[in-house]
């Protein structure tokens, strides 16, 4: 019989608990499509007694997850998450011990991804990392091996599945922010303290991972410039309605003549287009292949079942004998991004001012438009009430970011205009 392929899971909770169980339920299926049993041997997690979601009674126990590393498994799965700490040590020991990892932490590839990369070649083991990216969405393998003949020339998703959710119900029932992420932590969508998510942090960790498959560049979040959902209001969601689009918060990640331009921002995304019909917690990528088109993939982001699943798809891959570059290339090959200027983030504009409906307000805005050599698409004014703030929405020509930032510096100046103005991107779905 084909000798079995030893797995170590550290951290059972949601997801590691469902891996666990899917190698118990499903071995002899899973042994049919790997060629070989998969077969769980130890774990480590925080609490020994705690109700699991898989009967683990008969599998070795660490309580330190690091010792994982030097026990008899093939393959350490490391779903225990963050940057540094146990996940870094375990994933570094395991590597260097000639242990195959599969690990969902984005955060720690995201800070440690290309030195992690070079620790496993230089032992001769398998980093894998399909659940990182965006759960059970299988964009990692098809950006690193399916997708490679023409070369990838950008890259921009919906990755983070608690701001979908909350831009979705904005939407649909008119509330503020606050109200419905409020709702979300209690539905369990949003975590208690969830600045990582709204603020674009998770959606800036995936980001850099998919930019290093896509352009074999290493992962850096200093190259990223990040913008979260916070400061989008009902009205920005109406207008954008008007005029034909949704606002999704994207990472995107593109090549210029320029450079390599890495955002994560609201963007305004027009009506029919993949990315605008994904709605509540779901997640997807459109991949640009040069001459082979645009690919769109979409599912379920995050959760027990395609988290795990994408997990599982590494450890059969690993039991076929499917190593390879962490990243698509040998890491010593992974290039140093050189970041596109903010002059190369070109596209039209959704600009929302609050003024007093006074004389010479709009002329005032028209002015410091003019000046920064910025031009106006369309407009729309609601409501006339002289002396009462109102808002006015406009919708730029296609122009540079800096010129409007610069026009919209000039304009807060004016004491007809109340608050900052609101100046959101608008993208290709």
């Amino acid at each position: 019989m084909t000798k079995p392929l030893r797995i170590a899971i550290a951290g059972l909770g949601t997801v590691g608990g469902g891996v666990a169980r899917l190698l118990t339920l499903r071995a002899s299926e899973l042994a049919e499509r790997a060629g070989r049993p998969l077969e769980l041997v130890a774990v480590s997690a925080r609490d020994r007694r705690k109700r699991r979601a898989a009967d683990i009674s008969a599998v070795e126990w660490s309580d330190d997850p690091v010792a994982l590393a030097g026990g008899g498994a093939d393959v350490v799965v490391e779903l225990i998450g963050g940057e540094d700490g146990p996940a870094h040590a375990l994933v570094g020991a395991a590597l260097r011990n000639g242990k195959h990892v599969v690990t969902a932490n984005k955060a720690l590839l995201a800070v440690h991804g290309a030195a992690l990369a070079a620790l496993a070649e230089e032992h001769g083991a398998a980093l894998k990392f399909e659940a990182a990216a965006a759960g059970g969405i299988p964009i990692v393998k098809a950006l690193r091996e399916s997708l490679i003949a023409h070369g990838i020339t950008a890259v921009r998703g919906i990755l983070n599945g608690t701001c979908n959710y909350i831009l979705t119900q904005m939407e649909s029932s008119g509330r503020p922010f606050a109200d419905v992420l409020a709702d979300a932590q209690h539905l369990g969508y949003a975590e208690a303290d969830p600045t990582l998510d709204i603020g674009g942090g998770d959606t800036a960790h995936k980001l850099a991972l998919l930019s290093s498959l896509a352009f074999g560049i290493k992962p850096e979040l200093s190259n990223i410039s990040v913008e979260g959902i916070s400061d989008i209001a009902p009205e920005d969601i109406r207008f954008a309605r008007e005029f034909g689009y949704r606002i999704k918060l994207l990472g995107i990640a593109k090549l210029t003549p320029k450079g390599i331009d890495q955002r994560v921002q609201p963007a305004m995304v027009k009506l029919g287009t993949p990315l605008a019909d994904v709605d509540s917690s779901f997640n997807a990528v459109v991949a640009h292949a040069g001459e082979a088109g645009p690919f769109t993939f979409e599912g379920r982001g995050a959760g027990e079942a395609p988290t795990a699943s994408a997990v599982i798809s590494d450890l059969v891959d690993i039991a076929r004998g499917s190593a390879g570059p962490a990243f698509g290339r040998p890491a010593h090959k992974l290039r140093t991004v050189s970041p596109a200027p903010p002059e190369a983030r070109v596209s039209p504009f959704y600009l929302r001012f609050r003024v007093l409906d006074e004389p010479g307000v709009l002329a005032d805005i028209a002015r410091g438009l003019s000046d920064a050599g910025v031009s106006i698409e369309s407009m729309l004014q609601r409501g006339r009430a002289p002396g009462e703030p109102v808002a006015i929405v406009m919708i730029t020509h296609e122009c540079a970011q800096p010129s409007v930032a610069r026009a919209l510096k000039a304009i807060e100046a004016s004491d007809k205009v109340l608050g900052t103005p609101s100046m959101i991107p608008m993208e290709a779905g």
